[in-house]
């Protein structure tokens, strides 16, 4: 029962973070956010550090992607975002 009422919350807590973000913040940090969670269970998988060490370099390689596509993408337009 309390798990149905903190999701919604979560999900919203999620959803307006990222309002007052340029686009190279919301890229690196949905970067980190997806290779958290890819490291985290590639970690957990794996066994030998556990899930938390695999968390802490899957963000880590999931920001410095998501600034470079992000970099990427956005490097051929002339106009500011």
């Amino acid at each position: 029962m309390k798990t149905t009422k903190l999701l919604p919350l979560i999900a919203l807590v999620f959803l307006v973070g990222c309002d007052h973000m340029t686009h190279t913040e919301q890229n690196v940090l949905g970067g980190a956010a997806l290779g958290a969670i890819g490291g985290a269970a590639i970690g957990a998988a794996v066994g030998h550090h556990g899930a938390g060490v695999g968390a802490l370099i899957g963000a880590g390689v999931g920001a410095v992607g998501g600034y470079i596509y992000d970099q990427s993408v956005y490097d051929d337009y002339d106009y500011y975002y």
